[in-house]
């Protein structure tokens, strides 16, 4: 049986510390090989184009357990159902 996904949400998600830790994140150095994770993207609204290069980024590494990318700049939406 398949795992639900794990929903992570960083914050200041396309600096230079939240963008070191999402590859590292979605490629299960964090919870492991075997769980799956659902990002949630938190920026500024200023930075919301930047979370979205990265996210087309994590998208081009076709991380296999990364199960979904979700980008916002409201908190309540970003940590809406986070684990």
């Amino acid at each position: 049986m398949a795992q639900s996904p794990v929903t992570v949400t960083v914050t200041g998600a396309a600096g230079q510390i939240g963008y070191a830790l999402l590859f590292r994140i979605a490629s299960g150095q964090m919870l492991g090989p075997n769980v799956p994770v659902r990002l949630s993207l938190l920026e500024i609204p200023q930075g919301v184009k930047a979370a979205e290069g990265v996210a087309m980024e994590l998208d081009d590494c076709a991380f296999p357990l990364l199960s979904g990318i979700e980008i916002s700049d409201n908190p309540t939406d970003a940590f809406k159902d986070a684990n």
